[in-house]
């Protein structure tokens, strides 16, 4: 196959706010290194790490919520979902789905033509397991708002599906950060578990995945997505914030709170588990400054757990998951690559309900 040299790509080139993603019609094509595979890119899904990785949000100097904006100060040795600097400009975007053109050194050439969703955390071929010697797609290299990416050839996860390319660039980030969570919380089908921002990506994919494992699930979100939510399987759907959250669960045991969005109302969300309930969390889009009661965590032998580098094997279980049907996309909406900034703009106002995505 004739490949050109260069492509079109929305490349990041600083940190702040959305205008620091530009469009280049010619941008030097990557080329698949020793391990490595070329993708040609047919969908790449829009998340929160995108975003909090172009404002800076994960800086410590920053306290505020994700607003996708421009930050006043931005720490520059701790801007990234790993605590370190960031090279720019950068390619970001790690929710790929797209068709292996090239491979590098080492990797087998009948895997050219094989179609690929991607698993973005990279990690070291000698130590996989080591959650220091890890980065992520779109972070710590270049990733898939392109029109074509490389990645490792560990890293471009064969799939069999008849959903269409948009809809398998939903899943990569969103459900393996979902499934990390349960697993990290040990989910049953025991438990009852609490899903906050349930309309989002993550909090979509937490519903499905907890209802996968035999869970009783209670959604929250706002009333307007309630029936959106509801198509996803959730026992009960509340609304975003209740004034009086143990008032609306009402004979709910809650075993475990699954969250993303922290904030101000974090507070009620720990004080509606029940004794040596579990406490999972990856994200904080309301804000990362919550207030905390200690003696609500160990009067009540509560269990916390942060989740962010997932076990090697959950993108695989991921894919059988998809593949047998077990679990389906949330696909909210999609844009042409070109219109990047306007997705994104999408994505941060939370109007939808699901996953973004954008096709080169």
């Amino acid at each position: 196959m004739s490949l050109p040299d260069t492509m079109k790509a929305m490349v990041t080139m600083g940190h702040g706010g959305l205008e620091q993603m530009v469009l280049h019609e010619d941008w030097p094509r990557p080329e698949p290194a020793t391990g490595e595979v070329l993708i040609k890119v047919a969908a790449c899904g829009l998340n929160n790490t995108d975003v909090n990785t172009r404002s800076g949000w994960y800086s410590k100097t920053v306290t505020d919520a994700t607003t996708g904006g421009a930050f006043e100060e931005v720490g520059e040795d701790d801007p990234t979902w790993g605590g370190a600097p960031i090279t720019f400009p950068r390619i970001q975007g790690a929710d790929i789905c797209g068709q292996i053109v090239a491979v590098g050194d080492g990797v087998d050439s009948a895997r050219i033509g094989e179609r690929v969703i991607t698993d973005g955390w990279l990690r070291d071929p000698n130590d996989p397991g080591n959650k220091d010697k890890t980065g992520y797609y779109g972070s710590e290299r270049d990733g898939g708002f392109a029109e074509y990416a490389t990645t490792l050839a560990v890293n471009a996860v064969p799939i069999k599906s008849d959903l269409t390319d948009a809809e398998l660039a939903t899943f990569s980030c969103s459900y393996s950060t979902a499934e990390g969570m349960l697993t990290r919380a040990n989910v049953t089908d025991k438990d009852t578990v609490l899903v906050p921002g349930a309309s989002g990506g993550v909090g979509g994919a937490l519903v499905q995945l907890a209802k996968r494992r035999g869970a009783r699930v209670i959604a929250m979100a706002s009333e307007a997505k309630h029936a959106d939510v509801a198509e996803l399987g959730p026992d009960r759907i509340l609304p975003r914030a209740p004034e009086n959250l143990r008032a609306a669960l009402g004979a709910e045991k809650i075993t475990v709170v699954a969250d993303v969005v922290g904030g101000p109302y974090w507070p009620n969300l720990i004080d509606s588990l029940e004794r040596g309930g579990r406490y999972t969390c990856s994200g904080a889009i309301a804000g990362p400054m919550v207030e905390f009661d200690l003696r609500t965590f160990y009067l009540r032998d509560l269990t916390f757990t942060g989740s962010t580098v997932i076990d090697p094997q959950v993108m695989q279980n991921l894919v059988k998951y998809i593949e047998a049907g077990e679990i389906k996309p949330a696909l909210a909406a999609t844009y042409p690559l070109e219109e990047l900034r306007e997705a994104q703009a999408a994505f941060i106002a939370k109007q939808h309900t699901g996953n973004i995505v954008v096709i080169p």
